[in-house]
């Protein structure tokens, strides 16, 4: 659960602390004092939307702090991710952080950690469920009615078996697709191919050859020159010049003289020493320069060989490659391409015969998996109209409408000649049908509920789904809107409920909703400096009692008194559900 969190700058909010408990908490307020901009914050904070816009103005930068205490619901899962990860730090909490540029960039953090958006998405999807004024919106689109429906089954298990058959049976059918359109190419295809493996074949290239052939024409184009230069100093080391005798002469005679002045001051000894050591360095010298001599060759064949060769490797470089090894590359897929058309039909008989396989098993669990949703339809419906009946829409009639349509490359569920159209959340189609008062037919619930109709749908429902729901944390943002006072009650009983299986964060302008909270939160604007800012009160006693009165109207006293029985009937509904609940 949510248990502290602190926001700096972020809108009309500069600084602000809470400690968050178990159980309802209510947030009340004048519409524009920064309700919701709490839950924005608390959205951006788990990987959602973090724009400049929301820096407070003059601010260079937001930040949104989070401390989660792991629930045992699913701290498994939570545990598991976090090690994966390499971000567990302490496996009681997890601390969240958020923080907003000007520049529009942010950082998330996780325990401290640097994390990208989509694994702090990823987290809060285990810690936090969200349910701002546009899931109202959300309800009306059909395409959800199936997740929906599934969430209440609990088929994610088969689901997720079905998706993983689903996603390879795909990937044959591009497989066999592109085999068959390659057998079709075949025959030029297969042309071009063998040119072009025969090409680099016939080369004969070799890794690095390339380097060594350069160095081998760069001494043949240079024979000449090398030759003399290496003769060159050969003759001043052993032989001289007319007037200068060799350097190993010369040498010969310091060695002498060194000698000399040795015997005569012994402590000169490695004078002598090192002048010996000089004379067997030239020495070897001499020797290999005139092995150097011996290797350096005058072959313009050669050499026209090498510029050929050369020319070669740079022709097939451009054609198939910027190296050597590339070209080799080149000429192994050639080959291994012809092997695979060569071996297309084999293939293709293969892939046929595990497609049909794999149909087979994708029909077994789309079957299944129908076979639980129908099961979950009727239930959800019935779980449905009695939370429905309870909000004042007692007459009303919820349905699920599951259906199938044709499709001759569809599944055949029962193995005869029908087939289904399938994608990858299977063979159903699903959409919520609703007759709001009775005597009505059902219709669809996008053509027909209003707005309040809609509010109290999705109160409905997300009593039914999120009792089962492992997240720990559910915020309702003004989930009473369209909402009568003379429903409030009844809704604010609802949450306490959920409450007492969930933390539950609830935004509403109802007090007889917000009589039920376990914590009561007042959020007001305050002008200070000529600055607007966010302030958060928790309310006990006759703070809240005053602003239950504000919400009926005004702090009259007629209105403390109805606040005060609004107080004490919540309270005493609550100790008796309690009692229930035991």
């Amino acid at each position: 659960m949510l248990s502290e969190i602190r926001i700096q700058n972020f809108a009309i909010i500069q600084s602000l602390e809470l400690t968050l408990q178990a159980g309802l908490t209510t947030f009340t307020g004048e519409t524009g004092a920064g309700k919701s901009i709490i839950l924005d914050a608390i959205t951006a904070v788990l990987g959602g939307r973090a724009e400049p816009a929301f820096i407070r103005a003059g601010a260079e930068r937001a930040s949104v702090e989070a401390l989660f205490l792991i629930p045992s619901s699913n701290r498994q899962a939570i545990l598991d991710l976090l090690r994966r990860e390499d971000l567990l730090e302490d496996e009681e909490t997890i601390l969240i952080s958020r923080e907003i540029r000007q520049n529009g960039r942010s950082t998330a953090r996780i325990n401290g950690h640097s994390v990208s958006i989509s694994l702090l998405r990823e987290l809060g999807s285990y810690l936090v469920d969200i349910h701002g004024q546009s899931e109202h919106l959300s309800l009306l689109n059909v395409r959800q009615h199936l997740n929906l429906l599934d969430r209440f089954a609990g088929s994610q298990e088969t689901l997720t078996a079905y998706q993983q058959i689903y996603r390879e049976l795909r990937r044959t059918q591009k497989d066999l697709e592109n085999l068959r359109q390659s057998e079709q190419d075949a025959a030029r295809r297969t042309d071009l191919l063998e040119y072009q493996a025969r090409e680099i074949e016939e080369a004969r290239l070799q890794p690095g050859e390339e380097e060594t052939l350069r160095q081998e024409r760069n001494r043949l184009a240079n024979a000449e020159n090398l030759s003399s230069l290496a003769q060159e100093a050969l003759s001043l080391l052993d032989e001289g010049l007319p007037d200068t005798p060799a350097l190993t002469d010369l040498l010969g005679q310091v060695i002498t003289a060194l000698e000399g002045l040795a015997r005569i001051d012994p402590d000169q000894n490695r004078l002598a020493e090192q002048a010996l050591a000089v004379n067997d360095t030239l020495a070897e010298i001499s020797r290999e320069l005139r092995r150097y001599l011996d290797t350096i060759e005058f072959n313009p064949r050669r050499l026209e060989q090498v510029e050929e060769r050369l020319d070669l490797i740079h022709r097939l470089k451009r054609k198939y490659g910027g190296s050597i090894e590339a070209v080799l590359e080149f000429a192994r897929s050639a080959r291994q391409e012809l092997e695979t058309i060569a071996h297309a039909t084999e293939r293709i008989a293969e892939l046929e015969e595990k497609e049909k396989a794999l149909r087979q098993q994708l029909a077994e669990l789309a079957a299944r998996l129908s076979h639980i949703r129908q099961s979950a339809a009727a239930q959800l419906a019935g779980a449905v109209e009695a939370e429905l009946a309870d909000l004042s829409m007692a007459g009303a009639r919820f349905s699920v409408d599951l259906h199938n349509q044709p499709d001759p490359q569809g599944l055949s569920l029962n193995g005869g000649d029908d087939r289904l159209a399938f994608d990858e959340s299977g063979v159903d189609r699903v959409e919520f049908l609703i007759a709001p008062n009775p005597g009505e037919g059902l219709k669809p619930l996008v053509k027909i509920a209003s707005g309040g109709e809609t509010s109290r749908l999705m109160l409905a429902l997300k009593r039914v789904l999120t009792q089962a729901d492992a997240i720990p944390t559910l915020i309702f943002d003004e989930i009473d809107q369209g909402i009568g006072g003379r429903v409030g009650a009844v809704v604010g009983e609802k949450l306490w409920l959920l409450a007492r299986q969930h933390q539950v964060l609830c935004v509403t302008h109802l007090p007889q909703l917000a009589a039920f909270g376990d914590q009561h939160f007042s959020v007001r604007k305050e002008v200070e400096g000529g600055r607007t800012s966010t302030r958060v009160e928790l309310l006990e006693g006759e703070a809240r009692l005053i602003e239950l009165a504000q919400m009926l109207g005004a702090v009259t006293q007629v209105n403390l008194n109805a606040a005060r029985e609004t107080l004490q009937m919540a309270q005493a509904r609550a100790l008796q559900l309690a009692g229930r609940l035991v």
